[in-house]
């Protein structure tokens, strides 16, 4: 009994974390940095979109989850000053240890490494938000020439 106990308890707040993880992404995802220069040669696009699906096998999520979070940190646009670069490049780069975090959940069974992922989603996300009020804050500096 004891052990179902246990296992409602961590689908419960495995469900409340999904909930929260939704909501911060849709509110994240309204407000992307696309000021300034780019490191890439594309144009400013926003990168696709993550989704944890058990439609795919682990290691096509994880695959999906480096494509995304390397293409977010080449278009990180760049303008010389180091607070606004690396926040810039640090949001995709948390975004993508959620997003193979999100993966780990749905296929991992180690509870240690199942409790990291949880927490890695919640504390990398909270970062995220920090990160992109923090580029808010500063002014549009002109943007680093190629």
């Amino acid at each position: 009994m004891r052990r179902l106990h246990c296992h409602f308890a961590n689908c419960l707040a495995i469900a409340s974390l999904a909930l929260a993880l939704a909501a911060a992404s849709n509110a994240l995802a309204a407000e992307p940095v696309t000021n300034g220069h780019h490191h890439g040669n594309g144009a400013a696009t926003a990168p696709p979109s993550y989704v944890a699906s058990s439609a795919k096998p682990y290691a096509a999520l994880v695959d999906d989850a480096m494509h995304i979070m390397n293409e977010g940190m080449t278009r990180a646009p760049m303008t010389g000053d180091a607070d606004h670069d690396f926040a810039a490049m640090m949001i995709p780069h948390h975004q993508g240890a959620v997003d193979m975090a999100k993966a780990e959940l749905l296929y991992g069974t180690n509870p240690v490494l199942r409790r990291l992922a949880q927490e890695i989603i919640v504390t990398q996300g909270q970062e995220i938000q920090v990160m992109q009020l923090e580029l808010k804050k500063q002014p549009a500096g002109p943007p680093v020439q190629p």
